[in-house]
């Protein structure tokens, strides 16, 4: 028997030998693997979105009558019953004006009116300047057909020319064509830095 025979020879006994291996291990592994279907939510999230309908990552896009550009958005929003606003959780708008300029307010709760076409942040609310001007406050009721809003209470902000406290804060163009403006009253404190005013 010559060299090529006995290689032949032996391939027709190693080749099935190692379909049978082959064939074993994946009936093997296959017994290992985890059958049943696990639902990729935790049981509390689960039992939350069982107790009532919700709407999650929704967001709203206007324009006002200026040309100044409104979005918002939450992380979850469940729907009021009857005539009472939706709740959202983490709620966010974007003012994105028309002459220039950006808004950003935040907070971790708030509820949404759509058919009233208004907001209301609560809860570490955090309002942002273009400019650097940081506004906080626990309260701020906006309107979703305009830029106006107002923080009924206190407030506590730091800019350009320091760091100031007031009792009310409200958002306002005054006018349809009108520039924005920030006006802080009830007691404003201001402490001066002069140091900010000169960078």
């Amino acid at each position: 028997m010559d060299r090529h025979s006995r290689i032949v020879a032996l391939l027709k006994v190693l080749l099935p030998l190692a379909a049978l291996v082959l064939l074993s291990t994946v009936f093997l592994i296959s017994r290992e693997a985890d059958t049943e279907a696990r639902i990729p939510f935790a049981q509390k999230e689960i039992e939350e979105r069982m107790r009532g309908q919700q709407i999650t990552g929704p967001f709203f896009a206007g324009t006002t009558a200026a040309g100044d550009e409104i979005l918002i958005t939450a992380t979850r929003v469940t729907p009021g019953d009857g005539s009472a606003p939706a709740n959202a959780d983490m709620l966010e708008a974007i003012l994105r004006l028309a002459k220039g300029g950006r808004m950003t307010m935040r907070s971790q709760a708030g509820q949404f009116s759509p058919n009233k076409d208004t907001a209301q942040f609560k809860g570490d609310v955090i309002i942002t300047t273009a400019d650097g001007l940081v506004v906080e406050t626990e309260e701020l009721n906006t309107h979703l057909n305009e830029i106006k809003a107002t923080a009924p209470e206190s407030i506590r902000a730091n800019g350009a020319l320091g760091t100031f406290t007031a009792g009310q804060m409200q958002i306002d163009s005054f006018s349809p064509s009108g520039s924005v403006h920030i006006v802080f009253n009830n007691g404003v404190k201001l402490v001066y830095d002069p140091t900010k005013s000169e960078r």
